[in-house]
């Protein structure tokens, strides 16, 4: 919806949005306007559900990212007051609700203010009135909204990349508080404490990191930015001679990072698969019980929590629905709280005790790439970190720690090996409906992040798992037409790794195995060799998984598959 001074113009469509951006041309230009990229949750994905969606007199028109648990109750007592609905989703509802409370208040974010306290769930909102159309009102309850300052206008969004290029500075909406915004002001109201002063953060990424460049994705972009982001990463936090770790992040909770006695940590997808890897670095290098869980899952469980407990909440966008409610879980239970995120002010890192920024830039595509490594190297670093405030060994550590700065060279010495993963996905893309992925100890997590990366982007079914459950079930499975990835590094699982790909070769399963350089034992019995570089154990994964994601990406564009935006899928998943 644009407001050009005069009427309101309504464009919406269905699919990417250079559909609608086609639509549009030459039919949406003002000074005020909404706009939104629905990720459906609630009814179909057809034209009708798309937004902005309006009241019953088309007069107020609302954008709406969330959901609304009460929806059916609201719909029901909407409708016996005469409203009239015209999509099938939960969003509409807000519009309505807006209108009835406009007949008793006036400005409209007053009737914001009394809509939304008869909702029960999760919104990002917006709302648009032609009433007074050269304003915008927003509201916000668990789902990320901020506020673009210091460009040639203000913006809302929902994350921090949208305003790259566009907005100098960013405000963060809390829960419960409510946003005006008109040609020549932003306040921001809180509850019953009135209009709060707020001062804005400057944005980091400008408009070149989010664009492609040179590269024909964001995918591949963000897959050669790696040795660039990993630097980015761990700049001032290991000093390579002297194996120091310095997290300035971590210094208030010193005390209680001391006398903690377990770990827990926390993601979704991706960022879960960097919590394992980092799970077993700390039980490793720190010396202390460490579980990496599924954030859905680490709510449902009837766990015994303790508040000598720390909790690692790890988010990429930091806004991750799930993992911030595992994070307010824990925070409840008495926990300390770490968070490990990209996004400089977003919910997690607001909400957490302390923690490490990433700093790799805006990640644009949807399957996470450079987040993964920073993520995991990240954590090893944090392990260090741990393991001399809790007054554990230096040798080994020391290895570690003189190790995490070459992994920028490693990984683009890995990137070598494109041109083989191409011809390989070549040969793979058509007549091989599935895939397992195979991994022991540290790459058992990168198996699990190679099948969901060839699952997300090429559309393949892919398993991932470790390598020694094969023989119990999933080895029924496997045949010329089910080809096995096998990760079989020279760490210290290798043997056990060349009994696996023999076991496979002799059920006529093709094995395309993740190697060592100058391998020549696991290139005389696999089928395809893709080489690393040699590495600790712990950071083998930083490595292991170049190809992984090469190979996924190749995949996916030899079937002809929109890499950058899967079907289906949302960059940040902030719904539960």
């Amino acid at each position: 919806l644009v407001w050009d001074g005069k009427r309101k113009h309504v464009v919406k469509a269905v699919g990417r949005v250079a559909a609608l951006k086609k639509k549009a041309a030459g039919r949406a230009e003002g000074m005020t306007g909404i706009a939104h990229t629905r990720w459906a949750t609630h009814g179909a994905v057809l034209q009708k559900n798309t937004h902005p969606h309006s009241d019953c007199g088309g007069s107020i028109y609302v954008v709406h990212n969330g959901v609304i648990e009460n929806e059916k109750e609201l719909r029901a007592r909407l409708a016996k007051r005469g409203h009239r609905f015209s999509s099938d989703t939960d969003s509409e509802i807000f519009a309505h609700l807006i209108e009835e409370a406009n007949k008793w208040v006036t400005p409209l974010e007053e009737a914001v203010r009394r809509a939304v306290r008869q909702v029960r769930g999760a919104y990002g909102l917006v709302v648009w009135s032609r009433e007074e159309p050269y304003k915008l009102v927003a509201a916000r309850h668990f789902s990320p909204l901020v506020i673009g300052t210091g460009g040639k206008g203000y913006m809302f969004a929902s994350d921090v990349a949208a305003l790259a290029g566009k907005s100098k500075r960013v405000l963060y909406l809390k829960d419960g508080e409510i946003a005006v915004i008109t040609k020549d002001s932003c306040r921001v109201i809180a509850g019953g404490k009135g209009e709060v002063a707020r001062e804005g953060k400057k944005i980091e990424w400008d408009a070149a990191m989010a664009t492609k460049g040179k590269f024909p994705t964001f995918m591949l972009k963000e897959i050669y930015e790696q040795p660039e982001a990993l630097a980015n990463s761990l700049r001032g936090r290991v000093q390579s001679r002297g194996g120091k770790v310095q997290l300035g992040g971590l210094q208030e909770l010193l005390p209680r990072l001391k006398r903690a006695r377990r770990v827990f940590l926390c993601g979704m997808g991706t960022a879960f698969f960097a919590a394992r890897v980092g799970s077993y670095i700390l039980e490793e290098y720190a010396a202390i019980p460490a579980f990496a869980e599924l954030a859905s899952e680490f709510r449902a469980r009837r766990r015994v929590l303790r508040k000598d407990d720390l909790f690692i909440a790890v988010s990429q966008s930091g806004e991750t629905a799930d993992t911030l409610k595992a994070l307010l879980f824990a925070k409840k239970a008495g926990m300390a709280t770490l968070g490990i995120v990209n996004a400089v002010g977003s919910t997690i890192s607001r909400e957490t005790q302390g923690g490490v920024y990433q700093r790799v830039g805006p990640e644009i595509g949807v399957a996470s790439t450079k987040a993964f490594t920073s993520q995991v190297a990240l954590l090893a670093t944090m392990a260090l970190f741990l393991r001399e405030v809790r007054g554990g060994g230096k040798e080994d550590a020391q290895r570690l720690a003189r190790a995490l700065p070459r992994l920028p060279g490693l990984i683009a010495a890995t990137l070598h090996t494109a041109p083989k993963v191409e011809r390989l996905a070549k040969k793979y893309a058509k007549g091989y409906p599935h895939f397992l992925f195979l991994g022991r100890g540290y790459q058992y997590p990168v198996a699990l992040e190679g099948a969901l990366k060839l699952k997300e982007v090429a559309y393949v079914h892919a398993e991932g798992m470790n390598a020694a459950a094969v023989k119990h079930g999933p080895l029924a499975m496997l045949g010329k037409k089910f080809p096995a990835v096998v990760l079989a590094p020279r760490d210290a699982l290798y043997e056990k790794n060349i009994t696996t790909i023999k076991e496979l070769r002799a059920r006529h399963t093709p094995v395309i195995a993740v190697a060592t350089k100058g391998d020549r034992k696991i290139a005389a019995i696999a089928d395809e060799v893709l080489t690393i570089p040699a590495a600790p154990d712990a950071l083998l994964p930083v490595i292991s998984v170049i190809p992984l994601q090469l190979f996924a990406y190749h995949m996916g564009m030899r079937r002809g598959n929109d890499v950058d935006k899967p079907r289906n899928l949302a960059k940040s998943v902030t719904v539960e």
